[in-house]
């Protein structure tokens, strides 16, 4: 009888440290996602992205990634404590004409899953 029952607590506990090292710990005050809108051929745009470490401790950004070469991103090296804001910078060089959708992927020492940034437009 008891194995009956410490089989489903034990899944459930599991279940419960899995989600909670899954919990975001930056909060995007003015969303995740930046549409540049229509651009012209050659041009390079910016947009920074603005996130508040709402964990109890500081946070540290370990990198961030970009689809294609034609996105750069730059963040803060240093922790940013509780209750303080960063900021990720991306740069888009608007190369090729038509419509683009772009995926940043942030990863946080504190968080094993990325936070997933977004930039699209239209290259005229």
């Amino acid at each position: 009888m008891k194995n009956i029952l410490l089989k489903p607590l034990a899944g459930i506990l599991i279940l419960l440290l899995l989600s909670a090292a899954d919990s975001s710990v930056v909060r995007w005050p003015d969303g995740t996602e930046h549409d540049f809108g229509q651009l012209r051929q050659g041009r390079t745009v910016e947009h920074r992205f603005v996130f508040e470490n709402i964990a109890s401790e500081a946070i540290a950004l370990e990198t961030v990634r970009t689809e294609c070469g034609c996105t750069v991103a730059d963040w803060p090296e240093e922790p940013i404590a509780p209750r303080q804001r960063g900021e990720v910078r991306v740069d888009f060089h608007a190369d090729r004409s038509g419509p683009f959708r772009k995926k940043i992927k942030v990863y946080f020492d504190r968080q094993r899953r990325a936070e997933i940034l977004w930039i699209s437009g239209v290259v005229e």
